[in-house]
């Protein structure tokens, strides 16, 4: 399979093609084929922005009838039809039924461009400058998220340094022996700490990159009551953790909570369009006209297909089978810890958004290898590379998750 013209001339930056050397030509739902025609069960779907499936039929219907149309495609922030549909079914399939009230703000394409807007809105209502983040998180790739971000080989990108961020454990970090939620709230109150107010305190409910790590209900419920008793703003960055992945439609729903401040990007469009947007209580959208912008903001491609997967969730049988889905999942993950307690030492995640925590990142990196050659795509996640990521479209069938996992299974063999 020739892969000379990505070797020669992309840079080297290239990752998961160095992960997966084969070329890749087709896919539907949770399968993909290379050039050769063999198939792989993809359980990495786009890093989680695939939640969907590939080419998923209800979400590429509109989408083909949309460009066969003439219509726009690029409006900036304009006013289009394809936009107005998507705020009618977001607020009417997504808000209304989860009782949620919020403004829509469409900041530019990408993850990271939602969370530098989440974080510049919280720092212009409350006229403060830090924000609280947490350890083992990730937040995108430009400068700002980067700050907020864990991991300090990621922080150390770009080249500049980067202040106003104050670190805090995440739920569970160090064995679970420190309570960072109660910790948070008495150094707020506290003129003696020396840790000034924030702005705004931004959290994963899943750290996806951070090694499938959970925050509890509990916890999480706790962060929003100190974030409003000391008048913080309380971001959820749910772009990879949202859009259905853990089983709902945001990840925080669990925790029966309401976010100040939601960001949401990767699986909305539900085809693998650019789109994000930025979910704002209507007291806290206190931006100017023009103050924030973006020229890729207007994607009305991504808005048709956002709405028809938008659409899917007041579908019964569509949500009864992502449930019955994640279960069916958790269970096969159960399985195989119990199987394999010299490789694997836990499971880890939520719903749909699972992980293997495992003994070493030499196994991870053996399980990778030998699932690819047996036609399954799978990825690793943690500050060691230790966590085997496990992420099949939400709307996988079972003939393809049985087949993901018999190919595990056996990489856990070998």
């Amino acid at each position: 399979m020739n892969i000379d013209a990505f070797s020669l001339h992309e840079s080297n930056v290239r990752r998961y093609g160095r992960s997966f050397p084969t070329v890749f030509a087709r896919a539907r739902g949770a399968t993909i084929w290379d050039e050769a025609g063999k198939s792989y069960i993809d359980f990495l779907v786009g890093s989680g922005a695939l939640n969907y499936g590939h080419n998923n039929p209800k979400i590429l219907a509109p989408a083909i009838d949309y460009l066969n149309g003439g219509n726009i495609l690029l409006s900036l922030d304009m006013y289009t039809a394809a936009k107005r549909e998507f705020i009618e079914v977001f607020v009417d399939a997504i808000l209304k039924p989860r009782r949620l009230s919020y403004k829509i703000q469409f900041p530019g394409p990408t993850g990271t461009n939602a969370n530098e807007a989440a974080l510049a809105l919280a720092r212009k209502y409350t006229g403060r400058s830090s924000v609280m983040a947490f350890t083992n998180s990730f937040h995108g790739m430009s400068l700002g998220s980067l700050a907020v971000s864990g991991s300090a080989s990621t922080r150390e990108l770009g080249g500049v340094s980067r202040h106003d961020v104050i670190r805090i454990p995440y739920d569970g970090y160090a064995n679970g022996s420190f309570d960072s939620a109660s910790y948070i709230d008495y150094v707020l109150g506290d003129p003696g700490s020396g840790i000034e107010k924030p702005a705004a305190i931004i959290l994963e409910t899943v750290q996806a990159e951070g090694g499938m790590n959970t925050a509890s209900a509990l916890w999480l419920t706790e962060v929003q009551r100190i974030c409003r008793d000391h008048g913080v703003v309380f971001i959820i960055d749910d772009i990879q953790a949202g859009a259905g992945r853990t089983g709902d439609f945001f990840s925080f729903e669990f925790a029966k909570i309401d976010p100040d401040i939601v960001c949401l990007s990767k699986s909305l469009s539900g085809l693998g369009n650019p789109l994000s947007i930025v979910l704002i209580r209507p007291e806290i959208d206190v931006w100017n006209p023009g103050e924030h912008s973006g020229t890729f903001r207007g994607n009305n491609l991504a808005f048709v297909t956002a709405g028809a997967m938008c659409k899917m969730w007041s579908d019964k049988n569509f949500t009864a089978g992502v449930e019955r889905t994640a279960v069916k999942l958790q269970r096969r993950l159960d399985d195989l810890v119990a199987k394999f307690p010299r490789s694997i030492e836990e499971k880890r995640g939520r719903g749909l958004m699972a992980g293997l925590k495992c003994r070493s990142q030499a196994i991870v990196g053996h399980v990778h290898d030998v699932a690819f050659e047996n036609g399954l795509l799978i990825e690793s996640s943690g500050p060691n590379r230790d966590v085997i990521k496990v992420l099949p479209p939400i709307a996988i069938t079972d003939d393809e998750l049985d087949r993901g996992f018999a190919i595990l299974d056996q990489a856990l063999q070998e």
